[in-house]
C-alpha cells in the first residue's frame, strides 16, 4: 500500500489539461475561457431611449412640441427633432438627431392636433438617453482568459454576436458499476442481488463538476464483457469502474486493465475506505484515459472520488491538480479510532455554530462503507490518523468539504 500523499501525488503527474476547444455558447455554461471575450462592438452601438416618451431638445423653449413621427424599437427614426416638433420613441429605439433627452410619457400633457406639452419645469439633456458606448466599447477587454461562464456571462457574449467561445472542455467520464448482484433501480430484486446504487452515484458525482457522464450500465463478472465494456470507457478522458478491483475470486477488473494495455500507476492505498483503489492510464494515438478502479461499497466509492478523481477532473479542465485541502474545526463530541490505517469518517459541519472561531464538527456514526443513510446527513469528511486512541468534544480535529 502507498500512504495518499504518495497516491495524490501519481494522479496529478498523470493528470494533464485538455486542448481547448470550440463550443456553443448555449454549452458552455460553467466552462473556462481559452481566449480574452474582446468586444468588437459598443454596447449600445447608438444613442438609444431609456423609455417610452418624447425625444426632444432640451435647449428648445416651444411651449408646445409637435409629435412628427412615432419609432419603435428595432426602428429607425426618419425625421430629425427641430424647434418646436417632438418624435414618440419607445424603450430602446434610436434618439433621432437633434434631440438629447426622453420625456417619459406620462409626464407630458396632449393638446389637440397632435401636440405635446412638456412640463414647467422643463427636461435637462442626457435625461432618458443611454449614450452609444456607455456599456463597453469596441476594443474593450469584456472577460479574460481563465474565467468561469455564468448565465449572465453568456447572455453578454450573445450582445456582442459570438456564436461558439474557445474552453477549456468538460472532460468525458465514463462509468461502468460491475457486479453479477446488481440490478437498476426499479427491476425486481432478486435473492442475493442489490440495486446498483454506485453507477447513479457516480454519474452524479461526475455531472455536479460540470463534466460528461457516459453511463456504461452494469458490468457482469465476464472477463469478456467486462472487455468489451471498458473498450468503449477507454474513448473517454476518464474510466471509472466500480467493484472487482480487490483480491477476490471474481475481482476481475485489474487483470481486464491490463490485458486491454492499461499501465497500472498504483493498486491499494493505505486509507479507510477505499483501500483497494486502482489507478493507471491509457495512451492511444496522442490521446490520455486515466483510469480509476474504485472499490465497489458505496462510501468506499463515495470517497474515492472525492479524494482522487475530483481534484483530476479539475486538473483536465483548469490546468491546475490541487489535493484536496484539509481544513480544521473543534470536535462537538467524542470520537474514538482504531486501527493502522487513517480513516475518513462522515461528519457534519457547522459553519455557523464556531469555538475559538473554527467551526464545530459533529461526528456521525456510521457502520461501514455500505452505509449510505449516514451519509446523507454528511458534508465532510472528519480525517482520523492511523492509530487507538479517543478524542474528547472541544479538540481540533482536520477534515474535508464534500458536496
Amino acid at each position: 500500500m502507498i500512504s495518499v500523499d504518495e497516491a495524490l501525488e501519481h494522479v496529478g503527474r498523470c493528470a494533464c489539461q485538455l486542448p481547448e476547444a470550440r463550443v456553443l455558447i448555449g454549452d458552455s455554461l460553467g466552462l473556462r475561457l481559452a481566449e480574452p471575450i474582446i468586444s468588437e462592438i459598443d454596447s449600445p452601438s447608438f444613442d438609444k431611449s431609456m423609455l417610452d416618451g418624447y425625444a426632444v431638445a432640451a435647449n428648445d423653449r416651444s411651449p408646445t412640441r409637435k409629435v412628427v413621427e412615432q419609432v419603435l424599437a428595432g426602428e429607425v427614426p426618419h425625421h430629425a427633432v427641430e424647434p418646436g416638433t417632438t418624435i414618440n420613441v419607445m424603450t430602446g429605439a434610436p434618439i433621432p438627431d437633434g434631440a438629447d433627452a426622453v420625456v417619459k410619457h406620462e409626464d407630458v400633457t396632449f393638446d389637440e392636433d397632435s401636440t405635446i406639452r412638456l412640463p414647467d419645469s422643463g427636461v435637462a439633456a442626457g435625461v432618458g438617453v443611454l449614450l452609444r458606448g456607455a456599456a463597453f466599447h469596441a476594443g474593450q477587454k469584456l472577460l479574460a482568459a481563465g474565467h468561469r461562464l455564468s448565465p449572465v456571462d453568456i447572455a453578454l457574449l450573445a450582445e456582442v454576436g459570438k456564436a461558439e467561445v474557445s474552453v477549456s472542455p468538460r472532460p468525458r467520464v465514463a462509468v461502468l458499476a460491475t457486479g453479477n448482484e446488481l440490478v437498476q433501480s426499479g427491476q425486481s430484486v432478486g435473492a442475493g442481488q442489490i440495486c446498483n446504487s454506485n453507477g447513479p452515484m457516480l454519474k452524479a458525482l461526475v455531472e455536479s463538476t460540470h463534466s460528461v457522464a457516459i453511463d456504461l450500465g452494469i458490468g457482469r463478472d465476464s472477463p469478456e464483457e467486462l472487455e468489451r465494456l471498458m473498450q468503449q470507457g477507454l474513448e473517454a478522458d476518464i474510466l471509472v469502474v466500480t467493484g472487482g478491483v480487490s483480491v477476490g475470486v471474481m475481482d476481475l477488473v485489474p487483470k481486464v486493465f491490463e490485458q486491454l494495455g492499461v499501465e497500472q500507476v498504483f493498486h491499494k492505498i493505505c486509507m479507510r475506505p477505499g483501500k483497494p483503489l486502482w489507478f493507471g492510464k491509457y495512451e492511444q494515438e496522442g490521446h490520455r484515459t486515466l483510469v480509476f478502479g474504485l472499490p465497489g461499497n458505496p462510501i468506499s466509492t463515495l470517497v474515492s472520488f472525492e479524494i482522487f478523481v475530483k481534484p483530476a477532473l479539475r486538473a483536465l479542465s483548469e490546468g491546475e491538480f490541487l489535493r484536496p485541502r484539509p481544513l480544521q474545526g473543534v470536535l462537538s463530541g467524542p470520537v474514538s479510532h482504531r486501527g493502522k490505517r487513517p480513516t475518513y469518517s462522515p461528519c457534519q459541519i457547522d459553519f455557523g455554530t464556531r469555538s475559538e472561531g473554527k467551526p464545530t464538527v459533529e461526528p456521525l456514526s456510521w457502520s461501514g462503507s455500505a452505509d449510505l443513510a449516514a451519509f446523507t446527513r454528511a458534508n465532510a469528511l472528519a480525517i482520523l490518523p492511523a492509530g487507538d486512541y479517543q478524542l474528547n468534544s472541544g479538540q481540533e480535529i482536520d477534515f474535508l468539504s464534500i458536496g
